[in-house]
């Protein structure tokens, strides 16, 4: 006669329980943490977009009350003895005086933090001030292009031309790593384009995880557009007014607009 042989499965101690129960639970709380994350990243993303392109509404509009006390002007077709930029345009590399733009607007602007984009790495100012001699070393004051988050366009007025810009622009069809051609070390460029481009955003600001690339533009009737690479290259340069006013002998040989970066 054989012998019964015992080949039940031995149950769960209390400890292991215990021990699966409190894994099960961690991995629940870990993965609700890492959907909140994602939710809240999602939403700050969000968040900036609509801050950035508020700002440049912003500036639109300071561009527009500008006008309204100038004639209609924009600071670059207006004199520098009427506080616009007229003189300066006629020399090349204003690049270091983008920031010098937007100061002249400064009543019109308000605050300086207008003219930042949350996505750049830059400092946001919190102050006008358009010397080297800040008053309150607590304050963050606008004295140069370290607190510019947007190139500015030296073409006198035109409504479909464009205005400004997230200063992530470069040349060429490859997108650039850092910020095109505006430089890391606050100096600007004054750089001619043709409006037959090319163009392309950089790898920076808006175009984080978007190949094709992404930023906003102001045009000169003040609506603001989000755009890609191609969106510029093959509708905003080809219907912007090309640039006439440009430095004695220093006109492109092709159509082109001049943009000054900070």
């Amino acid at each position: 006669m054989k012998q019964k042989t015992n080949r039940g499965v031995s149950a769960f101690t209390r400890t292991e329980l215990v021990v699966v129960i409190v894994v099960l639970v961690v991995l629940g709380v870990l993965a609700l943490v890492f959907l909140l994350a994602s939710a809240l990243k999602d939403v700050r993303q969000k968040e900036f977009t609509w801050e950035c392109t508020r700002n440049l509404q912003y500036i639109g509009f300071a561009f527009r009350r500008w006008a309204q006390d100038h004639e209609g002007h924009f600071p670059a077709s207006e004199s520098v003895t009427n506080g616009g930029w007229k003189e300066l345009l006629t020399s090349t590399g204003q690049g270091s005086n983008c920031w010098k733009y937007y100061a002249m607007m400064a009543e019109d602007l308000e605050t300086p933090q207008i003219l930042f984009c949350p996505f750049d790495e830059r400092s946001r100012a919190t102050d006008f001030v358009t010397n080297a001699l800040p008053r309150d070393p607590a304050v963050t004051y606008f004295k140069d292009n370290a607190n510019v988050s947007f190139f500015v366009s030296a073409t006198a007025n035109d409504p479909n031309s464009i205005l400004a810009g997230d200063r992530n622009l470069g040349r060429g069809t490859k997108p650039d790593a850092n910020y095109g051609f505006s430089p890391t070390n606050s100096k600007g460029n004054d750089v001619a384009i043709p409006t037959s481009g090319p163009v392309s955003w950089s790898l920076r600001m808006h175009s984080a995880g978007k190949p094709a690339g992404a930023g906003n533009i102001l045009l000169g009737d003040g609506s603001v557009q989000q755009t890609t690479t191609a969106d510029v290259n093959q509708t905003w340069l080809r219907i912007s007014t090309p640039t006439t006013n440009w430095p004695a002998g220093q006109a492109p040989t092709t159509p082109s607009i001049r943009l000054v970066f900070p």
